[in-house]
């Protein structure tokens, strides 16, 4: 049996191994700045992080650390949002992995906690859309530079998380007890196949739910809905099975264009915790 830790480590490795995930790098395909072995060096690097939070840090120091670790490989930043998600799961599994005890995780973090998480900026470039006008002191991406604004204002982790909620599904689980990394689970433990076939069929249909965030921020909203009626057509042909080549196809084109719907791959990741921790997933 595995801790929640390593658990969490496994999680990343298989997220990043399944395939075809459209836009995303996985075991056959690379993105121009980001390769297959960054992801695999981001899991390791993590490690101590994830362990922090397995025996009782807070959210916010152990998730800058798992940030610290991960962005040691030369391409940076691999696994945030990820790292986001898992920390608090990881957090929640010391006591029961629920989604109200995950909630009360979140919901008693700290200005601490958001103080960390600013630092966590400091290691790694992430892509975030500008701020509204009266959050520009809270932009993230100035990083520790940010930290006295936000202790003026005593905003707690999921404070910060929860002004984000429109543009950000990885804040959107936050605040709404990580609804879809749970039905990712279950979604992983009913589905047929390998692990990893497994994990390619749970990403394309969480894709077909909803647009992509990253996407809408990115290449703008337009094209994320594309990308989701694109990913629900395939979905409900289960082309996974009866038309492999279109999914590739489908990736290919993703990745040619830039369009990379990561978000859901975070998702996909914290799934695959919940499914590894409950016994879900064998291996």
């Amino acid at each position: 049996m595995y801790t929640p830790a390593q658990n969490a480590q496994l999680a990343l490795l298989l997220e990043v191994a399944g395939t075809p995930k459209p836009g995303n790098v996985d075991r056959h395909r690379d993105l121009a700045d980001l390769r297959f072995e960054h992801f695999l060096a981001g899991s390791v690097g993590a490690q101590r992080g994830l362990e922090m939070a397995a025996d009782g840090a807070g959210v916010g120091p152990a998730f800058e650390r798992a940030v610290e670790g991960m962005a040691t490989q030369s391409a940076g930043n691999t696994q945030f949002g990820a790292l986001l998600l898992l920390v608090p799961l990881v957090r929640a599994a010391r006591e029961d992995l629920t989604q109200p005890v995950v909630e009360s995780v979140v919901e008693e973090t700290t200005v601490a906690d958001a103080a960390a998480f600013y630092r966590a900026f400091d290691h790694v470039d992430v892509f975030v859309d500008d701020p509204p006008a009266e959050m520009d002191a809270l932009d993230v991406r100035r990083g520790s530079d940010a930290v006295p604004a936000l202790e003026d204002r005593g905003l707690t982790l999921f404070d910060v998380l929860e002004r984000s909620v429109p543009g950000d599904d990885v804040a959107r689980e936050w605040v709404r007890g990580f609804e879809r990394s749970f039905t990712a689970a279950e979604r992983l433990a009913d589905a047929n196949g390998t692990v990893l076939d497994r994990t390619a069929a749970v990403f394309l249909s969480l894709l077909a739910d909803r647009p992509d965030t990253l996407v809408a921020t990115r290449s703008g909203e337009a094209v994320a809905a594309e990308v989701t009626d694109r990913a629900r057509d395939l979905h409900e042909r289960n082309a996974l099975e009866t038309d492999r080549e279109a999914i590739e196809a489908f990736a290919d084109d993703l990745v040619e264009r830039g369009v990379n719907p990561g978000t859901t791959a975070d998702v996909t990741a914290a799934g695959l915790f919940v499914a590894l921790e409950r016994g879900g997933l064998e291996l």
